[in-house]
């Protein structure tokens, strides 16, 4: 297989598009970052002047530790919300990433298939045996280049559930916690 100026040519505009396709990507997850980050600095600052209000109003101790421990339910919820955009945002960019490199993946592998397969086939007469033992070994590579993704995939999945898993224990933890402190007052 001769790899002439246009492939060349057309194989780099190729690139240029799929690189400027992830810098969009990149972008619009950084664009949906600062529009979260913004959302969420306006809710505080809001929030903070109602919530010193509500303290300054207390009349007692017991009503301070009242308004204090109605403020924590909220905040926490509000924390887990905001973690649960960022993780979505980082999952949703990070698949569009891995979706490209998955595909420009394949390609090349399709490519070195394409020319080893073509070079075999050209291979001079009497080589018969090296080329069995050549396509033995590249074959076997490719085995283990799959089964090599396929482990990989499985350890993004599962550390994504481990995650999710332990995000939901916390959760579960604070808000027993935070009921029984309620239970006291």
């Amino acid at each position: 297989m001769n790899f002439n100026t246009e492939q060349f040519a057309a194989a780099q505009q190729a690139n240029l598009n799929v690189a400027a396709g992830l810098s969009q990507s990149a972008f619009a997850g950084f664009e949906r970052l600062v529009e979260l980050n913004m959302a969420a600095g306006k809710a505080a600052v809001g929030e903070s002047f109602a919530n010193m209000q509500a303290l300054m109003a207390a009349k007692s101790p017991q009503d301070l530790m009242a308004v204090q421990a109605a403020l924590v339910q909220p905040a926490f919820e509000k924390s887990v919300s905001y973690s649960r955009h960022l993780t979505d945002i980082a999952n949703s960019t990070g698949a569009e990433f891995t979706k490209a490199v998955e595909s420009k993946m394949a390609e090349s592998e399709q490519a070195v298939k394409s020319l080893v397969e073509n070079s075999l086939k050209n291979a001079p007469a009497g080589s018969d045996a090296a080329v069995a033992v050549f396509k033995t070994a590249y074959e076997a590579s490719q085995s283990a280049a799959e089964t090599l993704k396929k482990v990989a995939k499985q350890a993004a999945d599962s550390a994504e559930a481990s995650m999710k898993a332990a995000t939901a224990q916390a959760e579960a933890s604070v808000k027993a916690a935070m009921g029984k402190a309620k239970a006291k007052a």
